[in-house]
C-alpha cells in the first residue's frame, strides 16, 4: 500500500538570504565643501581672469563701436565681422597659413634630423646638444635683433657667403617675396632648440632590443627609421607638432621687430593684424581687433580638432 508523506506543520521555514542594503551616498559636510572650494578657488580665479573674462570681453567688444580712445560705444552687430569679408583679410589668412606651414614642417623635420645624430652616445655630443638647444633660451625680440644684424646688407655674413659662390642675396626683410619666409625661418630657428630637446628625449627612449630585432629582419637606414623608430617616438613628434603650431599662430614679436608687417603688408599674420588694429600707432580699434581675435580662436580650435582627431590616431602610445 502506498504511503503518503505530508509536510509537518511544525517544520521550520526556509531561511531567507538577507538582501544587502544600498550604500547611501556620503554627504559632504559644510566644512569639507568649504575646504574643497578653497583649494579649487585659485585655479578658478586664474581661468576666469585669463580665459573666460577675456573671451566674453572679446565677444562684447566685437559687437561694439569704439571712440578715439578705444572705449566701446554703440551696438554695431556683426559689422566688424563683415569688414573681414575682404580680399585683404583673405590675404592675411593665406599668409598666416603659409607662415604656420613653414614653421611647423621645418620646425619639426629639421630638429628631428639633428636630434638623431646628437643623441648618439659619442664623446663631445653633449656640447653639440647644448649648442643646438640654445635658441630655446632666446626671447622673440632678442632673436629678431640678432637675425636683423645677421641679415643686414652692410655686415651680413650670410650675404658674404652667398657672394663667394656667386649668388646675389635677396632683400631678406625688404622684398615682398622674401619677408614672410625670412620671419618664418627665424621662428624655425627659435623653436628648433625646444624641439631638439623633445625629440632627443624620445629617441633616447627607443628600445635597443627592438632596433636589433628589426636589423636582423633586414630593416636598416631609412626603412628602419620610418617603420620602427618613428612609430616609437610618435608621441614626442605629435607633441612637437602641437606646440610648434601654437607658437606659429601666436608669433608676434619677430614679425613686429623684423618687418613690422611689411613691406606693404606682405609679412602680416593674423595675430599681427590683431595687434595692429588694437595697439599699433594708437589705433584703438578694439572692435575689429576682437573680431579678428575670435577668428584666430576658431582657427586654433579647428587645427586642434584636426590634430587630435586625425594625427593623434597615428600616435602609438606605449
Amino acid at each position: 500500500m502506498p504511503v503518503s508523506v505530508t509536510a509537518s506543520p511544525t517544520a521550520a521555514p526556509a531561511r531567507s538570504v538577507p538582501v544587502p542594503a544600498r550604500r547611501r551616498r556620503r554627504r559632504w559636510s559644510p566644512r569639507e565643501l568649504a575646504l574643497a572650494l578653497l583649494f579649487v578657488l585659485p585655479a578658478l580665479a586664474g581661468v576666469g581672469t585669463f580665459v573666460i573674462f577675456p573671451l566674453f570681453q572679446a565677444v562684447f567688444l566685437s559687437t561694439r563701436g569704439s571712440d578715439i580712445l578705444g572705449n566701446p560705444t554703440r551696438f554695431v552687430g556683426l559689422q566688424h565681422f563683415e569688414q573681414l569679408l575682404t580680399p585683404q583679410f583673405g590675404h592675411i589668412l593665406l599668409q598666416t597659413a603659409e607662415f604656420t606651414l613653414i614653421v611647423v614642417v621645418a620646425g619639426v623635420v629639421l630638429p628631428m634630423l639633428l636630434a638623431a645624430p646628437i643623441s648618439q652616445p659619442l664623446r663631445g655630443m653633449r656640447v653639440f646638444r647644448t649648442l643646438f638647444s640654445l635658441p630655446f633660451a632666446y626671447s622673440a625680440s632678442t632673436a629678431s635683433v640678432v637675425w636683423l644684424l645677421m641679415l643686414n646688407p652692410a655686415m651680413s655674413p650670410i650675404n658674404w657667403a652667398l657672394r663667394l659662390v656667386g649668388i646675389a642675396a635677396p632683400g631678406w626683410t625688404t622684398d615682398s617675396n622674401w619677408a614672410i619666409v625670412t620671419v618664418a625661418g627665424v621662428t624655425v630657428w627659435m623653436v628648433s632648440g625646444f624641439n631638439i630637446l623633445v625629440l632627443g628625449a624620445g629617441l633616447a627612449g627607443v628600445d635597443e632590443d627592438v632596433l636589433e630585432a628589426s636589423t636582423i629582419d633586414g630593416a636598416s637606414g631609412l626603412r628602419q627609421f620610418v617603420s620602427v623608430i618613428l612609430p616609437m617616438i610618435s608621441p614626442s613628434v605629435f607633441f612637437a607638432i602641437v606646440t610648434t603650431t601654437l607658437t606659429a599662430l601666436q608669433s608676434l614679436g619677430q614679425v613686429q621687430v623684423m618687418t613690422d608687417g611689411g613691406p606693404n603688408g606682405s609679412s602680416a599674420t593674423l595675430v599681427y593684424s590683431v595687434f595692429d588694429n588694437a595697439f599699433h600707432n594708437n589705433n584703438s580699434n578694439y572692435g575689429l581687433a576682437s573680431a579678428q581675435g575670435l577668428v584666430l580662436l576658431v582657427v586654433g580650435v579647428l587645427l586642434a580638432v584636426v590634430q587630435f582627431g586625425v594625427i593623434e590616431r597615428r600616435v602609438h602610445y606605449r
